[in-house]
């Protein structure tokens, strides 16, 4: 990726000479922010507000590979799927750390990438990068990313708020990111038996940016600020439709009733799932990486949600005892199982 003549090695700077060269182009913006980075902590101020905290470890090999993540893609993605669950909080994000520990076969011109992607999410997403730390790794590369955001008392979102009777919703479209996962997959594979093949993902831009340059959905809290949409519940879409409908109902203690025919599918990712031998609703279902909002919100909330373009009804929330049932494009019904991603699969 770098011409050795070409790179800087980090030992040349030390840690501290490290940390001061990567976040010289720092910017404070949010009022929150008393104190920054340059001190023993961060100073924040959200007076009368709640203080929501996230916080989420990626480590090469497990969530990335760099034979086809962009390194600033990486930092800007790490980010912003830190961002992501402020937002399924509904609550505003407006401040992170970045934390990054690197083996010595990354020359300073690498983490410069990752954390100019880092900067460019932080100045897109309206967030101050206020603290982190730099370590030498022997696994390879790891990020650490925590998020710091704010809420009203009563707009805080839990996962356990459903309510018998609510409006099952999604954000956007499912299933993307992981048909651009396979897709990319598919193309390291041909690479690594032919170096001399580039790699051809003509036309596919869009499923292929969902899995390296996911965006987090502000806009939705945005939405939901603007036109009076309380959610009762809410998570992000990280481990896939599945896994994240069965978080909500076992915290809320209730059942669902989940239609086949309403989870939206983007067509580029429903016709590559088929070209790839797999089912569409199988990959929305247990793919995850989307990040889009799942959350229910009452039945008279329905005019002020049917209208939204990027906000599609699913299904509807019932007792426990009823269980957790997709009715299929058919008419059959099914238990919702949760295949998703895991991070501890052997």
């Amino acid at each position: 990726m770098f011409d050795n003549k070409d790179k800087t090695e980090i030992n040349e700077l030390g840690e501290f000479g490290l940390i001061e060269y990567l976040t010289k182009a720092v910017e404070l913006t949010q009022s929150t922010t008393l104190k920054g980075i340059g001190d023993d902590a961060a100073v924040l101020d959200f007076s009368n507000k709640k203080t929501l905290i996230s916080t989420d470890l990626l480590l090469e090999g497990i969530h990335f590979d760099l034979r086809y993540v962009p390194l600033k893609h990486l930092g800007y993605k790490a980010v912003q799927v830190n961002l992501s669950d402020i937002y399924a909080m509904n609550g505003k994000a407006s401040q992170i750390t970045f934390s990054i520990g690197l083996s010595s076969k990354f020359p300073l011109e690498a983490v410069e990438e990752i954390y100019e992607g880092a900067l460019i999410a932080c100045k897109k997403y309206e967030v101050d990068l206020i603290g982190g730390d730099t370590s030498a790794s022997a696994q390879g590369l790891v990020i650490s990313v925590t998020s710091i955001g704010y809420g009203e008392a009563d707009a805080i979102a839990y996962r356990s708020g459903a309510k018998e009777g609510d409006l099952l919703c999604v954000s956007g479209d499912l299933g993307g990111a992981y048909v651009g996962l396979q897709l990319l997959e598919r193309e390291k594979q041909i690479f690594l038996e032919n170096p001399q093949i580039q790699p051809d993902l003509e036309g596919k831009d869009y499923i292929v940016e969902r899995q390296l340059k996911p965006e987090a959905r502000k806009d939705l809290i945005q939405l939901f600020e603007t036109y009076g949409i309380q959610p009762h519940a809410m998570i992000d879409v990280s481990d896939g439709l599945a896994s994240e409908i069965l978080h909500i109902c076992k915290a809320s203690q209730v059942g669902c009733k989940l239609y086949e025919d309403k989870i939206p599918i983007d067509p580029m990712t429903y016709d590559t799932a088929r070209e790839f031998g797999l089912d569409p609703t199988v990959c929305a279902l247990n793919g995850g990486e989307d990040y889009e909002l799942l959350f229910t919100v009452p039945q008279d909330a329905y005019d002020k949600v049917k209208n939204q373009l990027d906000i599609t009804i699913i299904g509807y929330i019932t007792e426990e005892a009823a269980g957790c049932e997709m009715i299929s494009k058919s008419g059959n019904v099914h238990p919702i199982t949760a295949q998703g991603w895991n991070a501890f699969k052997k």
